[in-house]
């Protein structure tokens, strides 16, 4: 795998769960509808403050246990397998769900947490079962591919071509949420979690073919 390829791989299967939306969405928005688009670069940083050290603490682990063959497929399998889980889920719940604020204006500003942005980034990270799953699994591939392709060198690579979309999309819900724009119930934004859900089945099946 080049460089190129690489970093496109990062770049689609993170933002596709990315995109969804999650304990950490709801945060930005609840504290950007007070603080604007700096709430959302606030909230981004807590996040990174807990999802850096992970990386690395995984990074290290997996540093010698991805030596081993057996070890890649079955990270492999279930990253794979993870993968097309959440492609599946984010699929159902795009066309389950119905969202009950129609604008981010609409988002109650009496949580106490909204008015720390940092600490909003801190524990809605921190404390989501499904943050934490996802770098088992999915972010485990991830990581492996980065090993392999410069060590832990190609992790900080990986890294930095994850977390920029972190900063661009918080501080950008954030800042819809102090405008009170429509996003939730908008058909194209629910049209573009279909699409990267699709994108997840694929690369998942495309890890397990692999693993296999």
């Amino acid at each position: 795998m080049d460089l190129t390829n690489f970093i496109v791989t990062v770049i689609i299967v993170t933002v596709s769960g990315a995109l969804a939306p999650g304990p950490l969405f709801f945060g930005s928005l609840m504290s950007g509808t007070k603080h604007g688009a700096r709430a959302g670069f606030s909230c981004a940083i807590g996040h990174m403050m807990v999802e850096f050290p992970l990386v690395l603490a995984l990074a290290l682990g997996l540093l010698v246990a991805a030596s081993q063959p057996s070890v890649r497929s079955i990270i492999g399998l279930v990253g794979g397998i993870g993968l097309i889980g959440f492609g599946v889920a984010q699929i159902y719940s795009t066309f389950k769900s119905k969202p009950e604020l129609a604008e981010f204006g609409d988002v109650p500003k009496a949580s106490k947490m909204a008015s720390s942005s940092l600490m909003v980034g801190l524990a809605f990270t921190g404390l989501n079962p499904y943050f934490i799953l996802w770098w088992l699994t999915i972010g485990s591939i991830l990581i492996i591919q980065a090993l392999a392709f410069a060590a832990l060198a190609g992790v900080l690579l990986m890294y930095a071509a994850h977390v920029w979309m972190d900063y661009v999309y918080l501080t950008a819900i954030a800042h819809l949420g102090k405008r009170g724009r429509m996003l939730i119930n908008s058909r194209y934004y629910k049209f573009i979690l279909v699409v990267f859900g699709l994108v997840l089945i694929y690369y998942g099946s495309t890890f397990l073919l692999n693993a296999v």
